[in-house]
């Protein structure tokens, strides 16, 4: 497995992990109704509007989207912000984490992580922490997310506008 950062030409087997971490999202944390509003997201311009800033992001600093690659494409990835919006957390923050369930428990999202904590280290932040958004509900990746260390810190709600 090759961990290494994201190239235009990944870009259909990323958009493949990213609608699957999507409707995941929607369907192992939230029921019908959750799972009905991510996917209904995954528009034509929804990928338009999102590679879009993967690319703002990317022109930040490279290595802020990072790819797990079985050598017949991706298969999975993790996006840390890049340094300049490290004021949206005042820390680094990960945005997404995904791998495709037949490499779950293989040790490559270990290496996905390492590979985000790395770089997280390389920016200059208001606090030394990295921070994430996780569903208290999907236990298997609070599982994951505890055996790193990473621990309560706040609680984030949110409404509909």
């Amino acid at each position: 497995m090759e961990i290494r950062p994201y190239a235009d030409a990944d870009a259909a087997d990323l958009w493949a992990c990213k609608r699957a971490f999507e409707t995941g999202l929607g369907e192992n944390t939230g029921g019908e109704e959750k799972a009905t509003v991510y996917a209904e997201k995954l528009t034509d311009e929804y990928r338009e509007e999102w590679f879009a800033w993967v690319d703002r992001c990317r022109a930040s600093d490279e290595r802020c989207l990072t790819v797990a690659d079985d050598g017949d494409g991706v298969v999975g990835y993790v996006f840390l912000l890049p340094e300049t919006m490290a004021f949206v957390w005042d820390a680094a923050v990960i945005n997404e984490v995904y791998l495709d369930p037949a490499y779950r428990g293989t040790g490559v999202a270990d290496d996905l992580m390492d590979a985000a904590l790395a770089l997280a280290r390389d920016q200059d932040l208001p606090l030394d922490r990295v921070v994430l958004d996780v569903d208290p509900a999907n236990e298997r990746a609070r599982a994951f997310y505890d055996r790193h260390g990473f621990e309560p810190w706040g609680e984030l709600v949110a409404r509909e506008l």
